[in-house]
């Protein structure tokens, strides 16, 4: 018989109780905070290699840390995973007015636009950016401040305009390396990034997905680098930087073919 979110909720609390795990009842709301992140990373991953046994696994870490955490917060005389549940109700209420309410939403765009209005409403801080959390990934957070700020006008009004910016925001950087000035250089670096990303938002591009994908190609290509120095008997340091490059154009010939 399957298992019910109360058998959960009870597994949960005798795993803190007296007669619990030692582990989990010296964790605090602290101490999880890697672990949730990196749970919510082997989600995503189980996602992207489109595994459903792996993904239902991962969802239920995930979805334990939830759980664990609501639990800590139980134990300290905070809340209890039935106000986490409580607020999430009201929340996905109050954000579809177009689903519970009057207004309409003819489509996605305009879904979104009422979800992001009516959260503007209920958060008492008015600076919208300053809600992305600051501990995301970067590129992502970067993504996010771009598409907030695009969904009051402020931006780009093409992918061509944003290309300009990046041509912009590269020659300032090259000024700044010739110039030797670090900080300069560590600026203009960031105003560059971030404006590629925009390009990349511009693109229907994910940047952080992306650029996971760039990083995993590099990975493959250095590998038949690897593979084709131990076929020979070597090491890859062994090999000059010109052999390195033969075969980094090797791997991408073959790859275009």
């Amino acid at each position: 018989m399957k298992k019910t979110f109360e058998d959960l909720i009870d597994l949960s609390r005798h795993l803190r109780g007296p007669e619990g795990c030692p582990w989990d009842k010296e964790q605090t709301l602290d101490t999880l905070r890697p672990y949730i992140i990196e749970e919510a990373y082997e989600v995503v991953q189980a996602i992207e290699q489109r595994d459903r046994d792996e993904l239902i696994e991962e969802l239920g870490d995930l979805f334990y840390e939830v759980l664990f955490a609501s639990q800590i917060a139980a134990d300290e005389g905070e809340f209890e995973i039935g106000d986490v549940i409580d607020r999430l109700h009201k929340k996905l209420v109050s954000r579809h007015p177009h689903v519970f309410g009057e207004e309409k939403a003819a489509n996605a765009e305009e879904a979104v636009k009422r979800w992001h209005a009516q959260k503007l409403k209920e958060k008492s801080r008015k600076r919208r950016l300053l809600h992305i959390p600051r501990t995301m990934p970067s590129l992502l957070r970067a993504q996010r401040v771009g598409e907030k700020a695009s969904q009051v006008g402020f931006d780009w009004r093409s992918a061509g305009e944003v290309l300009e910016k990046v041509r912009e925001e590269l020659s300032e950087l090259e000024t700044e390396i010739k110039s030797g000035d670090e900080k300069g250089v560590e600026k203009e670096w960031g105003d560059l990034v971030f404006s590629l990303v925009n390009l990349g938002r511009h693109l229907k591009l994910d940047s952080e997905g992306t650029a996971h994908k760039a990083i995993d190609g590099f990975i493959e290509r250095f590998g038949f680098i690897e593979d084709k120095a131990e076929a020979d008997g070597k090491q890859v340091s062994d090999l000059t930087l010109d052999e390195m490059n033969e075969l980094w154009e090797e791997v991408k010939k073959r790859e275009r073919a």
